[in-house]
């Protein structure tokens, strides 16, 4: 389908792209178009009219009476406006089978129409009943776009009734199915909208005028060549159209990779990660073959391009070369795949489940549910551990300490008694326990498990914990503590103060002094 429509689209904007003189111009009253006016021999169109618009535009404002006359003028009719030549009728503007008389007299009844329309318009009982009418217009377009949302919301009513953007806990956001109903419904509103306002301002021919003036400027300021590329010369418009067809690209490339993994790839059986890096490969592949084709198909010389390839390839090699490498990372996982979507891995201290590899960076999902950006240069350059690489399968290890003149079988057989009905732990490898050897306060012991949810480690050896904890107090098994024995050998130690220190004690313990006694007493 958006292959179909660039295609359709194509063909248009080539024509825009090329620079074309223009044969005609138009006649204007009022912002209406009279009549076509062809390029004579010795001027163009937009030279014929230019006078004829001033005076015609000049006459109907002043309100006077006007007469519009053909006379003959070098063997070729004129129109006259006021005995003021306006316009002469050459042979290329009037039709095959039509002599050049008839097309003047034709003219001529044209222009006295539109002159007498634009007075009548510019009467004060014209514009007095033709407000009413622009009311009527505005509240029935209000109510029309109403009712449109009404029944759109009859008809679809989990389209509108979700949000664009889902909040946490919303729920969830819009499917690109709902996003395009709102794209349509807003499309259709806005267009009861328009065409109301265009119809208002036609009626009146100021409004008329000034809407006419607007669409010329940007018309010319759009319509002006400003770009060279490959000999031709293209304008904003042209610009604003091939952006358009490569959006429609991409969102067609887009669909097709939809349509890719949900009718092809998910019923083949293919694993996950399998399935994306055939879906990423095509998307990349149809998005640069189809900007090839769109470009060329354009009229765009693709070899006016080298240039601009040059120095891109120098950008590469000099100021972007953590770029190049993350790219050039990205294709050799996506070919190798030594990690893939859903696998639980572990890069320096971060460990999570890969959601997506991108072309420059991987996602990775932490058990905190954190998405982290890593750039693909870092599974290449470190050492990376996957968990989930050839087997999700893995064993842990829990250590465990009990106190001496325990009895080694029965701690053994306590170990082994933890992991019997965990649902989390494979039953086949079995569990194992070693005994490691004498500890300074404890016989140390090690007991293996197998487990085949390596993103679940962590409240599997929780839950093991608490279970051997349990039965441990269960067979009166204790788990000492650190201990240590200080010995003194020497019987006196002697300890070195300060000599401040020293003083303060030699007062503190030196006995009192005595008194002597009172006088008259033996």
């Amino acid at each position: 389908m958006a292959l179909a429509v660039l295609l359709a689209m194509l063909p248009f904007g080539g024509a825009m792209a090329q620079e074309r003189p223009e044969t005609q111009a138009f006649l204007r009253l009022d912002g209406l178009r009279l009549f076509p006016v062809s390029t004579s021999k010795d001027y163009t169109g937009e030279q014929r009219v230019e006078r004829a618009n001033r005076l015609l535009q000049e006459s109907v404002a002043t309100g006077s009476p006007t007469r519009i006359g053909v006379h003959e003028l070098h063997n070729l009719p004129v129109i006259t406006l006021d005995d003021a030549v306006i316009l002469t009728v050459t042979r290329r503007d009037a039709p095959e089978g039509l002599a050049v008389q008839g097309q003047a007299e034709v003219w001529r009844q044209s222009l006295r129409t539109a002159i007498n329309k634009g007075r009548v318009e510019r009467q004060p009982a014209y514009v007095a009943r033709m407000i009413p009418v622009s009311l009527g217009i505005l509240a029935a377009t209000f109510l029309l776009q109403r009712l449109l949302w009404l029944l759109w919301r009859r008809c679809l009513p989990s389209a509108l009734t979700q949000p664009l953007v889902a909040e946490p806990g919303d729920g969830q956001p819009l499917r690109p199915k709902d996003w395009l109903l709102h794209g349509v419904l807003v499309l259709l509103r806005l267009g009861l909208w328009v065409a109301a306002i265009l119809l208002i301002t036609g009626f009146f021919p100021f409004t008329r005028l000034l809407i006419s003036r607007l669409l010329e400027a940007l018309t010319e300021s759009l319509g002006s060549p400003f770009l060279p590329l490959g000999g031709r010369r293209y304008s904003v418009l042209d610009a604003i159209v091939l952006l358009a067809l490569f959006l429609v690209l991409v969102r067609g490339v887009a669909f097709l990779k939809g349509l890719l993994r949900i009718r092809v790839l998910q019923r083949t059986g293919i694993e996950q990660g399998s399935q994306e890096a055939i879906a990423f490969i095509l998307q990349y592949g149809l998005l640069f073959l189809g900007t090839l084709v769109l470009l060329q198909l354009w009229g765009l010389d693709l070899t006016s391009l080298a240039l601009f390839a040059s120095v891109l390839g120098v950008g590469v090699g000099l100021g972007l070369q953590g770029i190049a490498k993350n790219l050039i990372s990205g294709l050799i996982i996506m070919f190798e795949r030594p990690i893939k979507v859903n696998d639980f891995v572990e890069v320096g201290d971060l460990q999570g489940t890969v959601t997506r590899v991108n072309l420059r960076s991987t996602e990775v999902v932490t058990l905190d549910r954190i998405s982290i950006i890593v750039p693909n240069v870092e599974f290449l350059e470190s050492r990376v551990v996957n968990w989930s690489h050839g087997s999700s399968v893995a064993r842990l290890r829990i250590p465990v300490g009990v106190a001496y003149g325990s009895d080694s079988q029965v701690v053994r057989k306590a170990l082994l008694e933890a992991c019997q009905d965990l649902p989390d732990i494979l039953e086949t490898p079995a569990a194992q326990v070693f005994f490691k050897g004498f500890g300074e306060s404890s016989l140390e012991f090690q007991l293996l498990v197998w487990i085949n949810q390596p993103r679940r480690q962590y409240e599997i050896r929780s839950e093991l914990n608490f279970r051997i904890e349990a039965i441990l107090r269960q067979y009166d098994l204790t788990m000492p503590f650190p201990q240590r024995d200080l010995h003194l050998r020497n019987e006196r130690i002697e300890v070195a103060f300060p000599a401040e220190i020293s003083d303060a004690l030699l007062n503190r313990l030196a006995p009192p002094p005595t008194l002597p006694p009172p006088e008259g007493e033996d």
